[in-house]
């Protein structure tokens, strides 16, 4: 199948008082039209800042990004409107990420105005669509964010990305701030619309179980670098970095004594500002040898669809 976004060395660097950081380092992957990509990783590791610079939040530092064949990296302002129309995000935090002055009705109704989509009765019908198909009750319209829980919060961020029909979201760790029952009620929301109109889904997130139950492949980040990239499945039953196995060894298991010998992480992470050359994992990895602490290990495939960036696998 054919890749709907495609991104080549992606850069994103920013400039801080001792140099420059790099929180997002020469990364590179596809998605194809339909699919969701799980990407994890610690906090800091540049999961968000990847997502944002996809969609031009951020400025790219250098790379390239493709949405369905076409250029997008340094997009004309004639076509950048239609690429917002096209490309949409959900954010963490609903509360903040809405605005309290607006009602819920007033903030689906938005972006239809901004796009032209609808007007008058009509956009009032659409509304009440969307709001019924996201789950959001009729006597909800007048509501403001303050008066809701936040389930019903973070459903009206995804009624609003929702609402112009978009190819392409970025799902920026859309549950992690909700109770685990919400949480499995917006998965299969996004699951269900998914499968309704075909979107693409780049779902970012730092919890495992979040990440196997939504995507169809995943991507492992570690401060600004992809590390290991593979089908969901694939993953999980056979990780193959040091890192994804310490991450999922991580994961708490109800039985006693079920994870001896498990990897553990120990040592100082490397500072994301000017990096050293070497492997950044470097200095917490059981397996470190000198070759690690001298030179970045390229991604490289090992399997079908399943690729590492270890020296181990040199």
């Amino acid at each position: 199948m054919a890749a709907q976004l495609e991104v080549n060395n992606l850069k994103k660097y920013f400039k801080v008082a001792h140099g420059w950081l790099h929180a997002v380092d020469d990364v590179s992957f596809e998605i194809a039209k339909g699919e969701t990509l799980g990407v994890v990783g610690e906090s800091g590791c540049g999961k968000s800042t990847l997502g944002r610079t996809i969609l031009h939040l951020l400025e790219p530092t250098s790379g390239q990004i493709l949405f369905e064949g076409n250029d997008i990296t340094n997009p004309p302002r004639s076509t950048f409107k239609e690429l917002r129309k096209e490309m949409q995000i959900i954010f963490q935090d609903p509360f903040s990420s809405l605005n309290p002055r607006m009602t819920v009705e007033d903030t689906i109704k938005e972006p239809l105005n901004i796009f032209h989509l609808y007007s008058g009765k009509e956009c009032d019908e659409k509304v009440a669509e969307i709001m019924n198909t996201v789950g959001l009750a009729p006597r909800l319209a007048r509501a403001y964010p303050h008066e809701l829980d936040g389930g019903r919060r973070q459903r009206i961020g995804i009624a609003r990305a929702f609402a112009v029909d978009p190819k392409f979201i970025v799902c920026d760790e859309p549950v992690s701030a909700l109770d685990v029952s919400i949480q499995a009620q917006i998965l299969n929301l996004l699951q269900d619309l998914q499968e309704k109109s075909g979107l693409t889904y780049m779902f970012i997130t730092h919890d495992l179980a979040v990440v196997r139950h939504i995507s169809d492949s995943i991507c492992v980040m570690y401060l600004g670098n992809i590390v290991e990239k593979s089908p969901s499945k694939e993953l999980f039953q056979h990780p193959c970095h040091p890192y994804t196995k310490a991450l999922l060894d991580a994961v708490p298991v109800p039985v006693p004594h079920a994870k001896e010998g498990r990897e553990i992480l120990r040592g100082e992470i490397t500072s994301p500002i000017n990096p050293p050359s070497g492997c950044r994992f470097a200095p917490r990895c059981p397996h470190c040898s000198e070759i690690c602490k001298e030179t970045m290990p390229p991604l490289q495939q090992i399997s079908h669809q399943h690729y590492v960036a270890c020296h181990l696998f040199s």
